[in-house]
């Protein structure tokens, strides 16, 4: 049996997740990282994107965060989010909609634009996609 680590995944809402896990992988503020047993204590910042956690047996699950922070102590790997939701559970018509309506703002800027929040959006939007598609390429859908 391969080692494992206890998981937690919290939204502000919500519990989503807890358990023992393998492996998580997460898109940090620095790029994609995988965190095991044993891994060094860690904190840093959740950009918005898929989690992947490998269960104790292989089982992979994936989830989607709107950003947030990763902590990983000795014991314990913690993902806090503002939002967190399980892939399946992503709206993909919302989120594609949200994205056309993102990029719309942001190619036709004007009168009360804000920049900032269409870009933010923009992200979120095909943060969501991205997840829906680590989804289906795990389910062989691809």
């Amino acid at each position: 049996m391969a080692m494992s680590v206890h998981c937690d995944i919290v939204s502000a809402e919500q519990a989503i997740f807890s358990g023992l896990v393998e492996l998580l992988v997460a898109h940090g503020a620095l790029g994609d990282l995988g965190v095991g047993p044993g891994h060094a204590p860690l904190l840093t910042a959740l950009k918005p994107g898929p989690v992947r956690v490998k269960l104790q047996g292989g089982e992979e699950q994936i989830f989607y965060v709107s950003g947030g922070f990763l902590e990983v102590q000795s014991s314990i790997i913690t993902v806090l989010a503002d939002t967190a939701v399980r892939a399946d559970d992503v709206d993909e018509a919302a989120a594609i909609e949200a994205q056309k309506v993102a990029v719309t703002a942001l190619s036709n800027p004007a009168g009360e634009f804000d920049y900032g929040r269409a870009a933010a959006q923009l992200a979120e939007a095909a943060a969501q996609l991205r997840t829906i598609q680590a989804l289906r390429k795990k389910m062989g859908r691809g």
